[in-house]
């Protein structure tokens, strides 16, 4: 959720920043447009480049606990 999060500031960013240049061509469709494009961009390119953490890679890091010593045997 935050690599989502991260990618739509970025797109909100550069929208930002093409607004401000006043270009000739960026009328308000346009930059609608661009806008919607950006953040499903960056949306798309989360889900696809960005991992999480899977039940079994978490697992990994977990210590095991023998049965012994819950039972108070040792």
């Amino acid at each position: 959720m935050a690599g989502a999060m991260t990618a739509t500031a970025g797109a909100a960013g550069i929208r930002a920043w093409l607004a401000t240049r006043a270009f000739g061509w960026l009328t308000p469709k346009r930059l609608k447009a661009i806008t919607i494009v950006l953040v499903a961009g960056a949306l798309l390119a989360t889900t696809v480049l960005v991992r999480g953490t899977t039940a079994a890679s978490a697992s990994r890091g977990q210590s095991h606990v023998r049965m012994d010593s819950l039972s108070g045997r040792t």
